[in-house]
């Protein structure tokens, strides 16, 4: 079966080019739910090892969180490290990686930004778009903006992120009492609220959701992890 592009554009870009495609792709991103009841959660990393990259896509259950197909692909590199477009440098073989999954997922969750981006078009915006689903973007550390107040310590604490212009771009985010937050941002079809509590509830006992902590893992050639028990196992929309 696989996921397959809605559309497609060059990776033959210069980085001047790729600001510019972001900046125009942006205004296509939907920031509000789009999507009926999720049964499945593919959750997608890259890492370079020996200067390729290595894409995994890891297709769960949910809210099970069962590991129900994994798909892994090395591909040589098409575009330099560019802060602020990465996107350019891991998408690619994350759709080549896409293409190869048998089952269809209800949403995805990205190890990157969404639209708490400069130009509000990170990886998860980009991969949402062209693959036309819903999509979180999750983020270890913040890339742009500016916290609209102290977060808490406690596992669920929140703060706004906030953009040079005023505007709520994403959500910093306790998963843990007293760890570091990570960054919720809408990707695509789907509004910070429910980023959020998607979020949330896939994490167990770690800092990471569990199916970007597994996929993260299969990108480093790591084993697969034990899954910790999560705190519900109830969808958050039935």
């Amino acid at each position: 079966m696989g996921l397959t592009p809605a559309f497609s554009h060059s990776w033959n870009l210069t980085p001047s080019d790729a600001i510019r495609l972001q900046l125009q792709l942006s205004k296509n991103v939907v920031q509000e739910d789009r999507f009926g009841e999720v049964k499945r959660i593919a959750a997608a990393d890259v890492a370079f090892p020996q200067k390729k990259a290595r894409a995994v896509v890891c297709l769960f259950s949910y809210p099970q969180l069962e590991l129900v197909e994994q798909t892994i692909i090395e591909e040589e590199i098409v575009f330099p490290y560019v802060p602020g477009l990465l996107s350019f440098r891991e998408t690619p073989p994350l759709l080549s990686a896409f293409r190869r999954l048998k089952g269809e997922p209800d949403l995805l969750i990205i190890d990157g930004q969404g639209v708490a981006h400069p130009r509000r078009f990170g990886i998860a915006s980009h991969i949402g778009i062209l693959l036309d689903k819903p999509t979180i973007g999750c983020a270890k550390t913040v890339l742009f903006g500016r916290p609209a107040s102290d977060l808490g310590q406690k596992r669920g604490a929140t703060t706004e992120l906030i953009g040079d212009d005023g505007e709520v771009i994403g959500m910093l985010l306790r998963t843990k009492d007293g760890v570091k937050p990570l960054v919720v941002s809408v990707g695509h079809k789907i509004s910070l609220a429910s980023a959020v509590k998607f979020v949330l509830t896939l994490c167990g006992k770690y800092r990471i959701p569990e199916p970007q902590r597994i996929a993260d893992a299969l990108s480093k050639h790591h084993p697969i992890p034990k899954t910790s028990r999560l705190k519900s196992s109830k969808s958050l929309f039935s």
